[in-house]
């Protein structure tokens, strides 16, 4: 594709240090040439507004939680009832997100997805 293009392209990697997913995407996007902006959530975490981009883009807030770590285990977020709490209490503990969380403008993915990342090229 044109340089132009790979211009126009805005990525965000959300992600954490020791996440091998995160790594990959990184890589994915430095073997192209795309040029990136890492985000380290444990530390960094997410704004709201990022976050409800990001929820809006990959078909909400549930995709973004990873159910199998240690963190939402030990976190009382299954037994809430409300969506703003569950919201909150996520967003107060990053460590709950699935990573990489990969942004581009409006679109957004979870996971490691390079096929969805080529269609943005």
């Amino acid at each position: 594709m044109t340089a132009k293009r790979y211009r126009d392209m805005n990525i965000q990697i959300f992600g954490k240090a020791k996440c091998f997913d995160t790594k990959k995407a990184e890589r994915y996007f430095k073997e192209r040439r795309i040029k990136f902006q890492s985000i380290d959530l444990l530390s960094k975490g997410m704004s709201k507004g990022e976050f409800n981009s990001v929820s809006a883009a990959v078909g909400g807030y549930e995709k973004l939680i990873d159910t199998s770590s240690k963190a939402y285990k030990d976190s009382t977020l299954q037994y809430l009832a409300y969506e703003d709490d569950k919201i909150k209490k996520l967003l107060e503990n990053p460590a709950m997100f699935k990573t990489p969380i990969v942004r581009n403008g409006r679109q957004a993915t979870v996971g490691y997805c390079p096929d969805v990342w080529k269609t943005w090229e």
